[in-house]
């Protein structure tokens, strides 16, 4: 029986302000001495930068992440010029040059911790469609739409399910509310309040979360239905009744971070709890094998298949790959080996717990692996049973769509539901203490840093923003649905591939040199 869910009622953006005293935000804005706490910018200022308390007579320190900067200048209450002692100043916040990287560059960051916080776009003149990176998704945009097909009609009207099950064999169709869902993060790479709040904000937004390959903690039970467990070559706290749980199984067979190479988990990580769930020794690093040992065909790979449809007669299956160059020919076996979800896994894709020397990005780019895949089993008659997902450095909102115009169904997010959570990228994921922001740790000091209310708002907010965006897109191209957009290359080009002249009407990447 279809779960038709494009009616349920959206979830509430709630203001789910930063853990952090002193944010970060794109400007710096100071307040000297000379201050006379006239109160008149706080006054003045619709953006909350400035605040006083009632019979309070100093004026708060300024919301710095809030402030829109120098285009503020063209309004009457530009707090630089109003102030009657001179007493604020106004320049860009040196530290963007240090934070993030190519792929994700500062201003994406502060972007998408605004859009967590506050469950709209930024206010402030930030990039967060387009990194650095100078290829992949940076390279491609959206071809600009002509004005006559824009649609007159509310977001409400706009449908951004994705079906889950197209084989028809008896199985839920399952439908989630947006084109994306969960990526697995395990017990033991993340701090269980992170992982628990990420599960809550899938049952709030009517999408799915993964265990990844580190068990099923307790925690997650009252949200089951929106929970996949991942089955990893290493079998790490898989029982039968987890796979029972499940709405969805995932096989993973390969990571497209570390391709040719099972899980890692290293020893700092490995807590009383955590190797309690895997059945393991405390401090001592878990490295699982490569491949499952038991498959070696397509016929294995059916087994598996019918091994956890007998035990859960009521779970899709899902099958999560690396791009290798024959990664079509690996799609169409595991639909004929019984798979509802292809998941191909392209090379940025991040991973929280394998040390640096195994991330070597050398799947192929998710942006050559999807129209592959999606050409291939076209041609192969079965596109319309096949449920196929990308994932691997897909980063934000446009980055979903057009990954969905090169052929995929939906997406999976991995990263990005860590920047909600205020990830500064700096790369120390792997380590037990490392993780200055508390997310990826399993140390129980730190990761008493989240909350699992803060966690799940967050997330919500931040798809709730990127459902602002789809819905604008799809108005824009003339859409209802964004199946519509499913496999519409014919809507992309590539700046690579145009000369100077068209190139001058798309966006261009920004080039920003930073201290790496």
């Amino acid at each position: 029986m279809k779960q038709d869910n494009h009616s349920r009622s959206l979830p509430e953006t709630r203001e789910a302000r930063s853990r952090f005293r002193n944010t970060i935000g794109k400007y710096i804005l100071k307040r000297s001495a000379a201050c006379i706490s006239c109160g008149l910018c706080a006054e003045l200022c619709p953006h909350g930068v400035h605040s006083r308390y009632p019979n309070f007579s100093k004026a708060l320190r300024p919301v710095e992440h809030k402030c829109i900067g120098f285009r503020c200048r063209e309004n009457d209450y530009y707090c630089i010029d109003r102030c009657p002692a001179k007493a604020l100043t106004l320049r860009l916040n040196p530290v963007l040059e240090t934070m993030g990287d190519y792929r994700w560059p500062a201003e994406m960051l502060i972007a998408h911790w605004e859009m967590a916080e506050t469950g709209r776009l930024p206010t402030v003149a930030l990039e967060y469609d387009l990194g650095c990176s100078g290829g992949g998704f940076d390279k491609i945009r959206f071809k600009i739409p002509r004005p006559d097909q824009y649609l007159e009609i509310d977001d409400a009207a706009i449908d951004l399910s994705l079906d889950l099950n197209k084989r028809g064999d008896g199985r839920p169709e399952r439908r989630l509310s947006l084109p994306c869902y969960s990526g697995g993060m395990s017990y033991g790479s993340m701090a269980l309040t992170a992982l628990t709040g990420r599960a809550r904000a899938a049952a709030k937004l009517n999408t799915l979360t993964c265990t990844g390959e580190g068990g099923y903690p307790k925690e997650f039970i009252p949200y089951a239905e929106h929970v996949i467990t991942q089955v990893a070559t290493g079998l790490f706290g898989v029982r039968e009744e987890t796979i029972q749980y499940a709405p969805v199984i995932e096989f993973k067979y390969a990571q497209g971070a570390k391709p040719g190479l099972g899980g890692h988990l290293l020893g700092d990580k490995v807590t009383p709890e955590v190797a309690a769930m895997r059945e393991t020794v405390v401090g001592r690093s878990l490295f699982s094998p490569f491949p499952f040992h038991s498959v070696y065909s397509v016929e294995d790979h059916k087994k598996h298949v019918d091994w956890v449809k007998m035990v859960n007669p009521r779970g899709l299956v899902s099958v999560k790959v690396s791009t290798p160059t024959d990664v079509d020919m690996v799609a169409v076996g595991s639909y004929y080996a019984g798979a509802h979800i292809v998941h191909i896994d392209g090379s940025y894709g991040g991973t929280g717990a394998a040390p640096d020397i195994a991330k070597k990005n050398i799947a192929m780019p998710i942006e050559y692996a999807i129209p592959k895949v999606h050409q291939f089993i076209k041609e192969e008659g079965i596109r319309e049973e096949v449920c196929l997902i990308a994932s691997g450095g897909i980063r934000n909102a446009m980055d979903v769509a057009k990954a969905i115009a090169l052929g995929a169904d939906g997406v999976v997010i991995g990263t990005a539901e860590l920047v909600a959570l205020e990830c500064v990228r700096c790369g120390n994921c792997e380590s037990g203490r490392g993780c200055a922001r508390g997310i990826a740790t399993t140390d129980p000091e730190l990761g008493q840093m989240i909350t699992e209310a803060y966690a799940e708002q967050r997330i919500v907010n931040m798809y709730m923003a990127w459902r602002k965006q789809w819905c604008e897109l799809l108005r824009q191209l003339g859409f209802r649905n964004i199946r519509e957009l499913v496999g519409r290359s014919d809507l992309l080009v590539h700046l690579d591939y145009l000369d100077a002249q068209e190139r001058a009407l798309y966006p261009a990447a920004p080039r920003q040199t930073m201290i790496i």
